[in-house]
């Protein structure tokens, strides 16, 4: 049986779901789930957080700040996949992003 699956999940995505000696922690089907429910809601916010940012003037930082804290507060995500959505937000709208999962203090 060949596996047809034809989206690349990242290797960043996979660090989610696998343990010390690499292994997953959930079942491939799960894991390619969940990946394209955050990479969806990463899309999705893009055009919220770029309309937040440039109709308020808040900071992307800000924003970026914003998402992260209502992506935890819900229950769609967990809480790392919700700092996984931020920082590929911050990819998709080329804003800077620090590894430590806070946003960047600076646009």
């Amino acid at each position: 049986m060949s596996d047809e699956y034809q989206i690349h999940v990242p290797p960043s995505f996979y660090a989610l779901y696998t343990d010390a000696r690499q292994r997953l922690t959930v079942p491939l089907a799960e894991l390619r789930e969940r990946y394209e429910l955050c990479e969806d809601l990463s899309q999705h916010l893009s055009e919220r957080a770029s309309a937040q940012h440039f109709g308020t003037g808040a900071s992307q930082a800000s924003v970026l700040a914003d998402c992260l804290r209502g992506l935890q507060a819900g229950p769609v995500v967990s809480k790392d996949e919700a700092v996984w959505v931020v920082h590929r937000l911050a990819e998709v709208l080329g804003w800077p992003f620090l590894d430590s999962g806070e946003p960047a203090a600076e646009d």
